[in-house]
């Protein structure tokens, strides 16, 4: 049996967490002893061809399976349902509409609909992204969590944090990710707004990521205390990790918020919405808002810096957060290779009728 796994979307300039995810989570000794075999595409228009036309054609072959951890099936896959299994990062294409352009809802959202309706097992990020699947998924269809395992991609260094703020009215609050309407940033500049206007006249929150599509950029650009430092390199990102006080997410949905976790080797306080998404992968870690009430989001952001201690205190719940989620990791490798060995054992004959299930390790994950 040969497993084939959808590299074709990686290769680009601009690396975001999709793509740390599928080198990571699916390089060809990743789930070793099984072994993967990456399907390539050079630039956009051979990854689309090949996704449309060449991932089918190499189905043809009875003995293949295919892995999707980027983007989702193309419709020619259908017929192979049985031996594909997409890797679901979250489910906005279909629960946000609104918050997709054009090209999203003609190459995205629609295949990915159809997959989510048809396909007979996933593989899953979250528990709370399994979850969200089985209210579209077929009542039958096994999911597997299939966390990643978060590395110091940055490189930055805890021993930076130690330096104190010099002035009391500062603080320096740092977002990663696109600028585009599901990240609502102008939600985060409005809690800004209000850090300054009680006690923080001079914070500030750098946003790093490129202009996607929408209004939000140019609304950003008028906000006093916002900073658009599009797309930068990861010695830049970690320079800025350094010299920041806290990260903010303020996202309506995530399926997991990998930056959230990868900020964490810098030892800073990470806050993020209240939400089950964001309780999972921060556990107790994390800062929590009220993700429709600036007002109370910047009081509870203010609070941080009173406390006597907070960095040191902070730092040391960012690596016992990491800890747990990396030991979570480590266990779901042994339940996605199970996964894949069924598949073959199925290739020989009809696949035996299961009732849905998620599949996790045993333990706390919490």
């Amino acid at each position: 049996m040969t497993i084939y796994v959808d590299h074709t979307h990686l290769g680009r300039r601009r690396v975001t967490g999709i793509e740390r995810i599928t080198s990571e989570l699916f390089s060809p000794h990743a789930l070793a002893p099984v072994e993967l075999t990456p399907v390539t595409a050079s630039g956009t228009a051979g990854m689309m061809l090949t996704q449309t036309f060449g991932l089918p054609l190499r189905l043809s072959d009875p003995s293949a399976v295919l892995v999707c951890p980027g983007f989702p099936p193309s419709p020619l896959l259908l017929p192979f349902a049985s031996r594909v299994i997409p890797y679901i990062h979250d489910l906005f294409l279909v629960t946000r509409p609104g918050d997709l352009n054009a090209r999203a809802k003609l190459y995205m959202a629609r295949p990915f609909r159809l997959a989510v309706t048809n396909y007979p097992r996933f593989l899953v990020n979250s528990l709370d992204t399994a979850r969200k699947l089985k209210a579209f998924c077929r009542s039958n269809a096994e999911i597997v969590v299939y966390r990643p395992k978060v590395q110091n991609v940055f490189g930055v260094e805890q021993a930076v944090r130690d330096r104190p703020t010099s002035n009391h009215t500062t603080l320096r609050l740092l977002s990663i990710g696109t600028v585009e309407p599901r990240k609502n940033y102008t939600y985060a500049a409005r809690i800004i707004r209000e850090l300054r206007q009680n006690g923080f006249a001079d914070a500030t929150l750098e946003i790093v990521g490129r202009n996607g599509w929408g209004s939000d950029w140019q609304l950003l650009e008028r906000e006093p205390g916002v900073i658009l430092s599009g797309y930068r390199s990861a010695d830049e990102v970690r320079q800025r990790l350094q010299e920041a006080d806290a990260l903010l997410c303020t996202s309506h949905e995530e399926g997991l918020g990998l930056p959230l976790l990868e900020a964490q080797y810098a030892g800073i306080p990470i806050i993020a919405p209240e939400g089950a998404v964001f309780r999972e992968v921060l556990g107790e870690s994390g800062v929590f808002i009220d993700p429709t009430d600036c007002v109370a989001a910047a009081k509870t952001i203010a609070r941080i810096p009173l406390e006597d201690g907070w960095r040191t205190r902070f730092r040391e719940l960012d690596m016992h957060n990491l800890a747990r989620w990396n030991a979570l990791a480590d266990n779901d490798r042994t339940q996605v290779s199970q996964m894949i060995a069924s598949i073959e054992q199925n290739v020989a004959g009809p696949s035996p009728d299961r009732s849905r299930r998620v599949t996790e390790p045993r333990g706390n994950t919490n």
